[in-house]
């Protein structure tokens, strides 16, 4: 059964709750100031508008028009720089590089070749000792680490647990 988000989001505010706590955590460390993010899979915002509240520019991704709705009505009652944007991640062209590309709980609910396709394509768009930062099933990690493995660039291990994959992009 898939889950409908769109439905989920126009009858629940802030349905899924806070911030993940694991991202929190990266962003409280993080040294950058007034850095590139892109949230894919953003829902309502809850990664998004905490990243924004840090004073960062974040381009949230989702296909749910619900949760963008929500997302950018909080970004302007807050005056937080967020650009929200309907679309499906298999097709979309992202507009430039970012700092940091947040990917919570959005690949796992795309077929395996689709996500590995994704994230590759994703994973080109981020700066030079940008990072990668993705959250999902235990059991999909060991794919997305031969996807940095084989690219073209070098990656680090930043955090690898279950669940769990953040990796940097080599200067």
């Amino acid at each position: 059964m898939v889950t409908d988000y769109d439905e989920i989001y126009r009858e629940t505010k802030h349905a899924l709750g806070p911030p993940t706590q694991v991202f929190v955590d990266f962003f409280r460390l993080f040294k950058r100031k007034s850095a590139a993010i892109l949230d894919i899979g953003c829902g309502q915002g809850r990664d998004a508008l905490f990243i924004a509240r840090l004073g960062h520019h974040v381009t949230a991704v989702d296909f749910a028009p619900a949760g963008v709705d929500d997302l950018v009505k909080d970004a302007l009652s807050e005056g937080l720089s967020i650009d929200g944007v309907v679309a499906d991640i298999r097709n979309y062209e992202l507009p430039s590089t970012f700092d940091v590309i947040v990917i919570d709980r959005t690949l796992h609910m795309l077929a395996e070749a689709e996500r590995i396709t994704v994230l590759k394509r994703l994973i080109k768009h981020v700066t030079r000792e940008g990072f990668v930062l993705i959250a999902d099933e235990k059991s999909n990690i060991e794919g997305f680490n031969a996807v940095f493995d084989q690219s073209d660039f070098q990656w680090t291990r930043v955090l690898k647990r279950r669940g769990y994959l953040f990796v940097q992009k080599a200067a």
